[in-house]
Order: structure tokens, then C-alpha cells, then sequence
């Protein structure tokens, strides 16, 4: 989920909060060098590290903890890891107490924190972004799902923590801002980790009594094991028959497994009812998360599935 528009505006919220920083505006100027890259080179990455560093210990020593955390601006703040819970053979849910237990968070729907991890000694940190999975709206903490990567240094990290060790987060970066009754049809398009914001998403629209938009999740996964979140999908299908509808698309599922097996292509996407040119589809949103080669195959403006099946770039957001 380290995609490049994350860290862009990541960059651009923390230009924004340094302005009246005793660092100056200028402090982590980077979303130049990051848009022509459209990577986070080594020097990008070494800047931003020494930026992060220091933006964490001024806000660290000068943040009030009489409001939300994560509830105004672009905050660094330190929080404890409180437990931890293996969801599947690769999967933790980490949960961090917030500074204060009687608030929420204060992070808005699908917006996403930075961990600001420092694993195997090293001295420039490793930034990841995570959209937590709790309800926003119960005070004392924040959930992720951590997913472990072979090799990954974050995720590595992240996975060896133990309750009392304290994680830094920096954020929230804002992703799409949801209006209640925007659109009478959304289908939320995720691959492996990439679930996480439309899990938020779901959740926000299907929860809301004045919402009659209706929700359909593909998620694309390799495995029956990495579908997560499938018993709160079931919730929701169940609590909201009409509204919600999951499916799940496994490239290696197991024997006698009642998921549609393959990828997430225009096949599936037909068969699922989510070709624009379907009736029910007049006003409909299309979201997409996932890894980068499935983000480009679904909404490449030429060649992507999405285009193939008549929608246009206005009616397709990327996380």
C-alpha cells in the first residue's frame, strides 16, 4: 500500500502544519522531486527521513493531549502498542492506545497513518502508510492490520513488537472524501492489502441511517486464508441484504473453496453486474486500491479493464 500519491500527500500535509513550525515552511519541501520520480528515490527518502525526525520531535514535546490525535492538521505523535492479535498466517492486528482514552482518533473515513519505523538498528527510518480498520468513532485507540512481507523491513518490524513498545505515526493523510448519498452505486476494487480503505469506506456509507448508496466489494487475494476481513463482510451482508455484496476472487484457492478462482478481470467484473452500461450502474463510483500492477490494468485510461467496460476517468478514483 506504499503508493506514490500517498506520499505526495503526505508531503504536501506536512508542508502545510510546518508553516508555523519553527522549521520553516520549507521544511519538507518535496512533492516536486517526488512527482517527477514518481518513486521515493534514496535522497527523497533520506530527506524526508531527517525531515520526519525532526518535525516528531517538536510535535512530540509541544502537542497538546487535550484533543484528538489525529484530529487537526498533520501530527507526529508516539502511541503504545496495547495488544496484538494473529488474524492469519500472515496477518497481526496491532492495537495502539491514543494519548488520551476518552477521545477518538479523529482521523477522517479511509485516510491513512504513516508508521515511522526504525527496524535492525537503522538510523533513517522506514515509512509505511496503514489505514486503520477500528470504528472511528470509539475513543482510546487505533487498529491495523499488519500483513507480513518476506523481507520487508517495515512489516518486519511491525510484526516483532511486543504491547508496551511505543510506534511513531505521522498523519492523517487524507484519501476520498466521502459525501452521504454521492452516488446510488459504488464498487470498491481491491487487491490483497489494499482492502483496508474500502473496509473503512463500507463501513462509513453502510452504517450512516441517511445513506441509501449501495456497496459492492471485489477484493483479489492469492489465498482463502488472506481474505481477513471476510466474517465482517458477512456481517454486512447480512445486517444490509441489498445493499452490500462481497466477492472474492483467489488466484490459488483451496480445494473445495466456494470462491470464484482466477483474477480480478473483465470477466469477473461483468459477471458481478459492474459493466457501466448496466442499468443499475447510471450513477456509479468506482474505487480501486491495490498493488501497483493491478491498479494499472484496471484503470490504465486506454488499455484498463475499467475503460473496456465503458466507464470513464471521472467515475474512477485510485487510493
Amino acid at each position: 500500500m506504499s503508493r506514490p500519491n500517498l506520499f505526495r500527500t503526505f508531503f504536501t500535509a506536512a508542508n502545510r502544519t510546518t508553516k508555523s513550525s519553527p522549521f520553516g515552511p520549507s521544511f519538507l519541501s518535496f512533492p516536486v522531486q517526488i512527482k517527477q520520480a514518481n518513486v521515493m528515490s534514496t535522497p527523497v527518502l533520506a530527506a524526508a527521513a531527517a525531515g520526519i525526525s525532526a518535525l516528531a520531535y517538536y510535535t512530540l514535546r509541544a502537542s497538546p493531549s487535550d484533543k484528538p490525535a489525529f484530529g487537526s492538521g498533520f501530527n507526529v505523535r508516539s502511541l503504545k502498542l496495547h495488544s496484538t492479535e494473529q488474524i492469519n498466517h500472515n496477518t497481526k492486528k496491532l492495537r495502539f492506545e491514543l494519548p488520551d482514552p476518552s477521545l477518538v482518533s479523529g482521523m477522517t473515513v479511509s485516510s491513512a497513518l504513516l508508521t515511522v519505523s526504525f527496524p535492525n538498528g537503522r538510523w533513517l527510518p522506514v515509512l509505511r502508510p496503514y489505514t486503520p480498520t477500528n470504528d472511528l468513532d470509539e475513543p482510546g485507540y487505533v487498529d491495523l492490520m499488519v500483513k507480513l512481507y518476506p523481507g520487508g523491513k517495515a512489516s518486519s518490524h511491525l510484526h516483532s513488537l511486543q504491547p508496551g513498545d511505543s510506534v511513531t505515526f505521522a498523519g492523517p493523510i487524507p484519501e476520498h472524501k466521502w459525501t452521504t448519498n454521492q452516488h446510488e452505486h459504488v464498487a470498491l476494487i481491491a487487491g490483497g492489502a489494499g482492502i483496508t480503505p474500502m473496509y473503512q469506506l463500507a463501513r462509513r456509507i453502510l452504517k450512516d441511517p441517511e445513506e441509501k448508496t449501495r456497496v459492492t466489494l471485489v477484493w483479489g487475494v492469492n489465498s482463502d486464508a488472506d481474505i481477513f476481513l471476510g466474517k465482517e463482510f458477512a456481517e454486512f451482508e447480512q445486517k444490509y441484504p441489498g445493499r452490500f455484496k462481497a466477492v472474492y476472487v483467489v488466484s490459488q484457492p483451496e480445494a473445495g473453496s466456494t470462491h470464484r478462482k482466477g483474477y480480478v478481470n473483465k470477466t469477473v467484473l461483468e459477471e458481478v453486474g459492474l459493466a457501466a452500461s448496466d442499468e443499475k450502474n447510471r450513477d456509479i463510483k468506482v474505487l480501486v486500491c491495490g498493488p501497483p500492477a493491478m491498479e494499472k490494468a484496471l484503470k490504465d485510461k486506454k488499455t484498463g479493464v475499467l475503460a473496456e467496460l465503458g466507464y470513464k476517468p471521472n467515475q474512477v478514483i485510485g487510493f
